[in-house]
């Protein structure tokens, strides 16, 4: 064997056990964020620019919190290392989070998640385009398997909506897309700051639509907070680090199950019972994830081949 074979071997070799962490992070981070739909279910009056302003207060917190802990006296050095790649992705980020809230109040759910499932498969393309990416075949496998799992659970219950609703879907999925081939692109900078970037943006719109009725009650203001705080703050994180070890496309791929758990919660605690295609299409959905990761951990358990002693 090659010096250059011996290298990409061990270069190989390392890389995948950090794959296979990734893909744990994202696993976990896609089912805290499922979270999300039960939560709006039990907000009693805020409305979604309420509800957004509170939300990114909480997620402001979580961040600054998260990187004191990282840097300490560096972070606002690490703040500034974003740059405008990572204002841009703020930005970004900022937008798909306004319109997500806009597009559940203006057309049905089904639409909505309809739409976002389309999220891997815009990434898959922007990420071609501009970074290059290729996708694995048991990538597309899984995409394919995921999208018809998705396509089951929501099929039945698509109907008209509005067509504000519709295109307000149709951003947040090509907004979230274009923040994660941002984040991908610059995954050597720490772009933990564009979730700071994106919370103030998204509050200052908040503030300036609702500056004279921004009164809640106690009961909605403390699920604003978990959510932003603690669901989608540290869900953020983790997508952030597991960024720097997976293909734009499988990030994405991954937030499929937030979708697909999404029903199975109000099911549990709000006893809205999903329909039959619902739990198959969900089933599918975890499934063809779950097998995705359990290749990757078990390419990633093997031990690297040893080839011939060069002659050398």
């Amino acid at each position: 064997m090659s010096v250059a074979e011996q290298i990409a071997e061990r270069t190989a070799g390392a890389a995948a056990p950090r794959r296979a962490f990734a893909m744990g992070l994202m696993v976990v981070s896609s089912v805290m964020i499922s979270f999300g739909g039960l939560i709006i279910r039990n907000i009693a009056e805020a409305d979604p620019w309420q509800i957004n302003f509170y939300r990114s207060l909480a997620l402001i917190a979580a961040i600054l919190s998260i990187l004191a802990f990282q840097y300490r006296r560096c972070s606002v050095a690490h703040i500034r290392g974003i740059g405008w790649p990572g204002l841009c992705g703020g930005a970004l980020l900022a937008m798909a989070g306004i319109a997500f809230l806009q597009a559940l109040t203006h057309t049905t759910v089904a639409n909505t998640l309809f739409t976002l499932s389309a999220i891997p498969f815009i990434t898959a393309v922007l990420a071609r385009i501009f970074l290059q990416e290729r996708l694995q075949r048991a990538t597309l496998i899984t995409m394919a398997a995921a999208a018809a799992g998705i396509g089951l659970m929501v099929g039945e219950g698509i109907g008209i909506g509005s067509g504000f609703g519709n295109a307000m879907a149709l951003i947040t999925a090509c907004g979230f897309s274009a923040f994660a081939v941002i984040v991908r692109a610059h995954r050597h900078i720490d772009m933990l700051p564009t979730l700071l970037v994106s919370g103030v943006i998204v509050a200052l719109v908040g503030l300036a639509v609702r500056f004279d009725d921004l009164g809640i009650t106690l009961h909605d203001l403390l699920l604003c907070f978990l959510w932003g705080g603690l669901l989608s703050g540290f869900a953020n994180w983790m997508f952030i680090v597991a960024s720097r070890h997976l293909v734009a496309a499988e990030l994405t791929l991954f937030m499929l199950l937030e979708f697909a758990l999404g029903p199975v919660w109000v099911w549990l605690f709000v006893a809205e019972v999903p329909s039959h295609w619902t739990l198959i299409g969900g089933t599918l959905v975890i499934g063809s994830v779950a097998l995705r990761a359990l290749i990757e951990l078990r390419r990633s358990g093997k031990p690297l081949r040893r080839g011939r002693p060069s002659p050398t």
